[in-house]
């Protein structure tokens, strides 16, 4: 046998064995980085969901240390961005950014309906927020919508006016059932006749409905915490320059704003009148947001919790993760 072949089956032989020797380790090389990044990552997401509800504790807290018979912005549970400020000396390499909302300072939508009724106080103030010229629907259109909303929720199958009942979302291109019954999210709008993405979220030019309503609450909005255009909607006479004064009345720490008939004291609205059914000025429901933070991840946690008394911790009734 030639001895120069041998040598050169020899030699490709070994290169063989070298290519699939380095094409294992780089490939088990790989394996290995991935795990660690693996559990870099798991580790991580660990610690800021345990940042994150942190956040919520410190909120909840906050709300329990708070005097329950009046809320407004004035209360160290609106300041939650104070609280976030100090986050980071709790965590190493980490903190939280807080939030806390006051659903009581939404429109209930749900109380659109009652005793499987129309409700012809929220109707009309539901109206009278959508007629706003943030939203840019005609009066038609408002009209319509509420009748939409109600159908939604009331407990029959009769349409209200121009709204839909089951006959019209079965008819669908992607049939769905209408749930005649009070809504549990806010979302939950999206599937009525006439909301459309655009109204629900906004678009660059127009706001959008959805951080105004509620499906929580008692029926009351809370007066002092509505956002500026509840307080416009509150009643067909106030105009915009009467929203700034009442919002800058109470900003003030001068002011009382236990009794919600305070916005009488505002300059230009002694002889307004809003219905003493559809305020107050104390909350029960209110919204956490808490989003820990570490390097460039992140992870937001939501609680939507009920406070009865300043005796406990608020219930949480709502709890979404993402």
């Amino acid at each position: 046998m030639d001895l120069r072949k041998e040598d050169g089956v020899a030699l490709i032989v070994v290169i063989l064995i070298m290519s699939i020797i380095v094409a294992v380790t780089l490939e088990f090389n790989r394996a290995s980085r991935m795990q660690i990044y693996e559990s870099a990552n798991a580790r991580d997401g660990i610690k800021l969901e345990y940042i994150a509800k942190s956040g919520i504790y410190i909120g909840r807290s906050a709300l329990k240390e708070d005097d329950a018979a009046v809320d407004s912005f004035l209360e160290d549970w609106a300041k939650a961005r104070e609280l976030s400020a100090q986050s980071a000396a709790l965590f190493d390499g980490g903190f939280f950014e807080l939030t806390i909302t006051d659903e009581s300072g939404k429109i209930p939508v749900n109380h659109l309906v009652k005793d499987n009724h129309e409700n012809e106080k929220i109707r009309e103030l539901f109206i009278r927020f959508l007629l706003l010229p943030e939203f840019g629907l005609s009066e038609e259109e408002a009209n319509d919508l509420a009748d939409a909303v109600k159908d939604w929720i009331d407990g029959d199958d009769e349409i209200t006016g121009f709204g839909a009942e089951n006959s019209y979302y079965q008819g669908l291109e992607n049939p769905y059932p209408c749930k005649n019954a009070p809504m549990d999210r806010i979302e939950e709008l999206l599937m009525v006749k006439g909301v459309t993405r655009e109204l629900f979220y906004g678009t660059d030019e127009r706001r959008g409905i959805a951080s105004y309503l509620t499906v929580y609450g008692k029926g009351r909005i809370n007066i002092n915490t509505a956002p500026l255009p509840i307080l416009k909607a509150l009643s067909g006479e106030i105009t915009g320059e009467m929203v700034a004064e009442m919002d800058e009345y109470r900003k003030s720490e001068d002011n009382d704003l236990s009794n919600p008939s305070w916005y009488t004291s505002v300059p230009g609205m002694a002889g307004i009148v809003i219905d003493s059914d559809l305020i107050s000025a104390a909350s029960s429901i209110f919204e956490i947001k808490s989003t820990g933070r570490t390097g460039n991840m992140m992870r937001t946690i939501t609680a939507v919790v009920t406070r009865e008394s300043g005796d406990t911790l608020p219930v949480i009734i709502s709890w979404n993760v993402g």
